[in-house]
């Protein structure tokens, strides 16, 4: 069993509607996640939620702060939300940098996961932003200078590389489809695990004493339509993702 930390997966919508001569403002809280967790707690993980609004004033700050956890995933939430802590930005107040404190988790011995969304990687128009950053340097990915959304309405078949690598025991064959990812260019020394045409779609390494993973694409909607949702191999895929990065 893995503890894990899920960080993102929600976001606030607003919307203007118009009835007549009438216009007014409707604002909405939305979460995803639940196939995830569902899905990783069908395998005997243990898995706590951060919601994304929670993260840059209460998403921990110092190393020691993280040690009821194996994993952390990191899905659907941008690198400013842990860089822009409320005091910082109205008071210029100092703060630790999270993303650095994420980094050395990875080095001393923690888990971590990216999954791809228009938050994840470089995102929608770059504005995920971890291009240089600390996150970055942990990643098995270089990410890119530009939006790096690979959107596939018509649908996208991952390719299994590396079938005999542990995340893959147990998997039917083949992989349902997905309607995008982000696309991230290989580092030397990783392992390319799944790839959608030439780019990486599951790549994983070792940083330090302990693990990370960068899976290109959604775990829910958009990218991950119903059919990856349904999918038999859906639970046990996640389920051994997590035990490799907690080494098990």
């Amino acid at each position: 069993m893995a503890r894990i930390l899920l960080v993102g997966e929600q976001w606030t919508s607003a919307s203007t509607e118009v009835k007549g001569p009438i216009a007014y403002s409707v604002s909405a809280y939305k979460e995803e996640g639940a196939a995830l967790l569902g899905a990783l707690r069908s395998r005997g993980h243990e898995v706590t939620r951060f919601v994304t609004c929670r993260v840059p004033e209460f998403f921990p700050e110092y190393l020691a702060d993280l040690r009821d956890y194996d994993v952390i995933c990191l899905s659907d939430v941008g690198a400013d939300s842990f860089l822009f802590h409320p005091e910082m930005l109205s008071r210029s107040v100092r703060h630790p940098n999270r993303l650095a404190m994420l980094r050395d988790f990875v080095a001393g011995g923690g888990g971590l996961a990216m999954i791809g969304g228009w938050m994840s990687f470089s995102g929608i128009d770059g504005k995920a932003r971890y291009l240089g950053t600390a996150v970055e340097e942990a990643l098995p990915v270089t990410c890119l200078a530009f939006d790096d959304r690979q959107e596939r309405p018509e649908g996208i078949v991952p390719e299994v590389t590396l079938p005999s690598h542990p995340i893959m025991r147990g998997l039917p064959s083949p992989w349902p489809f997905f309607l995008g990812y982000n696309r991230t260019v290989a580092k030397p020394g990783s392992k390319v695990i799944l790839t959608a045409g030439s780019d990486p779609f599951l790549c994983v390494w070792d940083h330090g004493k302990g693990r990370a993973a960068a899976f290109a694409s959604d775990s829910a909607p958009h990218w991950g339509p119903a059919e990856f949702l349904r999918w038999e191999g859906y639970p046990t895929f996640w389920g051994n993702l997590m035990d490799w990065l907690a080494k098990g």
